[in-house]
């Protein structure tokens, strides 16, 4: 499949400060894909054009602070990098775009961003589809041994400077861009994209703030929304990769979703590992055409 054949790359200011990187393409009911750690929007080069010729507008923006867009300077209380900024980004963009509603389906910490759009933006949300994710505040209750030793970056990229210092001595080795088989895998243009934005420390440096956002100023958003006992209520689709460890360390997460939302409707696991826009577009995209029809 060609690379984002029939999509438009643009670069819109959302904020003041804060440009956008995007591709759109298709027409139809409008869907926007957000991406995770440490991909930018190229991750969905193959899922992107499926769902174009299922019937949808699709819209893949690299996130504040990832790929080229616009990462914002640090901030010692994180916020610049804060779920509720980018989600706010993102509300902003499709507007500028022509779309007061439309699906949101995220990926890894772009779930986490999904999940505040769904919360803060209700009206603009008609459908959200998260894959690899659970609530924050939710893997930290569950944060035993066995969490710490497999998800141990989340602390790590918490402190100061020492991550930055660690990546950026050899960022390529750092992320593993040079292992057997990756370049194929993640398809060459794809790589190139996110070769280019590990390389960049301003860029490693936004990273960071999002994993910092995330335990701080995330945190704290989510676990007043628990305690107002604040829902997502359009429609929620629960998919994680069966061969990552999601499952394993927490059980089913429809389960812990089942808290969050009222109007769960289903998911489970795909065959793949955790890039799974990557590793199994064909079976992402099955799983996600028939939900969002119904939106």
């Amino acid at each position: 499949m060609t690379f984002f054949a029939g999509f438009e790359e643009r670069r819109l200011a959302v904020a003041d400060d804060v440009t956008l990187r995007v591709r759109v393409g298709g027409g139809g009911p409008p869907v926007v894909l957000l991406h995770g750690h440490p991909r930018t929007h190229t991750t969905w080069h193959r899922v992107a054009p499926r769902l174009v010729a299922a019937g949808h507008t699709v819209v893949c923006p690299d996130l504040r602070g990832y790929g080229r867009s616009t990462a914002p300077p640090p901030r010692p209380d994180h916020a610049q990098q804060s779920k509720r900024a980018v989600a706010g980004d993102v509300v902003a963009l499709m507007r500028l775009l022509g779309h007061d509603r439309f699906a949101v389906v995220g990926h890894d910490r772009g779930s986490y961003v999904a999940l505040r759009l769904a919360l803060d933006h209700p009206a603009a949300v008609g459908s959200l589809a998260v894959v690899d994710c659970i609530p924050i505040v939710e893997h930290l209750d569950r944060a035993d041994a066995r969490f710490a030793a497999a998800w141990w970056h989340w602390f790590f990229f918490a402190q100061p400077d020492k991550p930055e210092r660690a990546i950026g001595a050899d960022p390529d080795a750092w992320y593993g861009a040079w292992a057997p088989g990756r370049v194929e895998a993640m398809g060459a243009d794809n790589h190139a994209d996110f070769l280019a934005a590990v390389r960049d420390p301003d860029t490693v440096r936004a990273m960071l703030e999002d994993y910092r956002a995330g335990l701080t100023v995330d945190r704290a958003h989510e676990e007043a929304d628990r305690a107002a006992g604040r829902r997502v209520t359009c429609p929620t689709l629960v998919l994680w990769s069966a061969r990552d460890d999601l499952e394993e360390l927490h059980g089913d997460p429809r389960a812990i979703w089942a808290g969050w939302t009222t109007d769960l409707r289903g998911g489970g696991p795909v065959d793949s590992g955790h890039h799974v826009a990557e590793e199994a577009p064909e079976e992402l995209v099955a799983a996600l055409v028939p939900f969002l029809g119904d939106m």
